[in-house]
């Protein structure tokens, strides 16, 4: 049986999140659904956790459907405002403004 996450999957994942422009914001389900596994939305979480040790990809512009930020990427938040993102006053990205239209 192959393993759920391999290689190619991981590049996969990371080379869509490479797709997502500058002042755009994907989610993780819409990243899921790109690579054609709707349902795999934590793996794509997974994935980001250790892009690190695959290269330099923009993992900051992946948050939750609603808008929300990674927990422990204390640097997602001002590097979308770099980038000209605003947030809502909840804390969360404005998906309507923001969201990737892929």
């Amino acid at each position: 049986m192959k393993p759920v996450l391999d290689e190619s999957l991981i590049y996969e994942i990371l080379s869509v999140v490479g797709e997502i422009p500058y002042g755009r914001v994907a989610s993780y389900g819409q990243i899921a659904r790109l690579i054609g596994r709707e349902r795999n939305s934590r793996l794509v979480g997974k994935v980001l956790s250790m892009a690190e040790q695959y290269g330099d990809y923009p993992c900051h512009r992946v948050v939750n459907h609603a808008g929300r930020l990674a927990p422990y990427f204390h640097e997602q938040e001002p590097r979308l405002r770099e980038e000209g993102v605003e947030f809502l006053p909840n804390g969360n990205v404005d998906m309507k403004k923001y969201q990737w239209d892929a």
